[in-house]
């Protein structure tokens, strides 16, 4: 096991790693820009250093300033959450270099996913099935119209090097392709500095359904079932909920299995997230997730397993700790993601927290690292927490998150409270009829002032 763990991001994500680190007896470093110095992760960790000024690519993605942190402290591995960091592969191949263990996926396959149209081809070999389009990047115009026109439609154009809904457009016709593919571009190129689109089928009413993975890069590798993320606004997910109300237990362990041979097949080693389009009964692959997910516990509650713990002691080099038949999927859960953010325009909204009170009770689990008196800097994400309840069947675990929605207290600043308190009351909802179109039509409706 590691000597030291350096904890490479900042917030809730942060605060999970640590406490299970804790949990192993592991000793931990926090790394904070100068806006972080009172957060809750920089006060519970062992040791603490300051890595740069507010701005993003001078602390949490500066690389020189992370590794200096890991030789003052005598760190031998880092921890990098998700985003920032998380799927940098050469990141992971500097910290090999340096002695330092990442803990994380191979780079090889950060790098392999990372690559929309490189993932897709991959996926497509291993035997998982994969959404009609264009086999590699668009060359022109004209290659994409006549791709578009033997799939059908409307068409989906998506940047290779994407994510987070950006560099992404909708061609619902010939006439609309060209705009969607010079202002996908341009977004792409802004974006991630490569303007490399490919094409898709675009889904009218699919479901959003990623299933979890976990494998110790031996060729052993299992599915711990499935989140259903389809409750989205600008393809970043709001509302997640396991198992999906849409799949059976034939088609859960159907995906299930097809994407566990694919990771045992490639060597995959630690946690990972596959993410599928749903529709009419079938699945179709759009990427793959080399980190630990903002919804990882949601998986956690319905199966009884810590993925974190359990990606510390696989990076640690043991052996993968459970096997397919160890994982039982029990009861429902569902998570929100409350960002301080109006709820109706979603506008950020930082500042501080003049009074803050968590739910609590049989079944409810609050992720958040704020605190009354805490300022949320305008700086980063503008995720405050997450509330995620368990229930024995997902009518109880409604009324249960009804109930600690109505507990919650975040003032001073504006949150998407409102939001939630709101659909847990739509009849759609309650019924587990929605898709990823669902919450924007809803919004646009003016369900929110109604």
């Amino acid at each position: 096991m590691f000597d030291k763990i350096l904890i490479a991001n900042r917030g809730e994500i942060a605060l999970r790693v640590l406490r299970a680190c804790k949990e192993l007896g592991i000793p931990t470093v926090a790394v904070h820009s100068t806006a972080d110095a009172d957060a809750m992760h920089v006060r519970f960790a062992d040791e603490s250093v300051c890595i740069g000024p507010p701005a993003a690519k001078d602390s949490y993605l500066n690389i020189p300033s992370i590794l200096s942190a890991c030789e003052i402290t005598g760190a031998d591995a880092v921890h990098p959450g998700y985003g920032f960091l998380s799927e940098n592969a050469r990141f992971a191949e500097i910290l090999a270099e340096h002695g330092v263990q990442f803990i994380g996926p191979k780079a090889a396959h950060i790098r392999l996913m990372g690559d929309k149209i490189e993932a897709k081809r991959t996926a497509k070999k291993l035997g998982i099935p994969v959404v009609p389009g264009s086999e590699g990047s668009i060359g022109s115009d004209q290659e994409a119209s006549k791709i578009a026109t033997e799939i059908g439609y409307p068409v989906l154009v998506k940047a290779a090097a994407g994510g987070g809904g950006r560099g992404m457009k909708v061609a619902r016709s010939a006439s609309e392709l060209s705009l969607a593919l010079s202002t996908a571009r341009a977004e792409a190129k802004a974006a991630f500095g490569d303007d490399a689109v490919y094409l898709e089928k675009y889904l009218e009413r699919p479901r959003h359904i990623e299933i979890q993975v976990l494998g110790d890069g031996e060729g052993h590798a299992i599915h711990l079932g499935e989140r259903d993320c389809s409750l989205q606004r600008r393809h970043q997910k709001v509302w997640e909920e396991g198992p999906s109300p849409a799949l059976n237990a034939g088609a859960r362990d159907a995906i299930g299995e097809t994407v566990a041979k694919a990771m045992r097949d490639i060597g995959y080693l630690g946690v990972g997230t596959v993410e599928f389009l749903y529709e009419d009964g079938k699945f179709y692959f759009i990427e793959m997730n080399t980190r630990i997910q903002v919804e990882h516990p949601v998986t956690e509650l319905i199966t009884g397993i810590d993925l974190v713990k359990a990606q510390l002691l696989i990076a640690s080099g043991e052996r993968l700790p459970y096997s397919q038949s160890d994982v039982q999927i029990r009861g429902h859960a569902i998570e929100c993601r409350i960002n301080a953010e109006d709820p109706v325009s979603f506008r950020p909204s930082p500042g501080k927290i003049l009074h803050y009170h968590a739910p609590g009770g049989l079944g409810v689990r609050v992720d958040s690292a704020v605190y009354q008196g805490y300022s949320i800097p305008p700086y980063y994400d503008s995720l405050v927490g997450k509330l995620i309840v368990h229930g024995k069947t997902r009518t109880e675990c409604l009324m249960r998150l009804k109930r600690a929605l109505d507990e919650v207290v975040v003032d001073g600043i504006e949150t998407t409270l409102p939001l939630f308190r709101a659909l847990v009351r739509e009849k759609d909802i309650i019924d587990g009829n929605y898709h990823i179109h669902w919450l924007e039509q809803f919004l646009a409706s003016g369900g929110m002032e109604s």
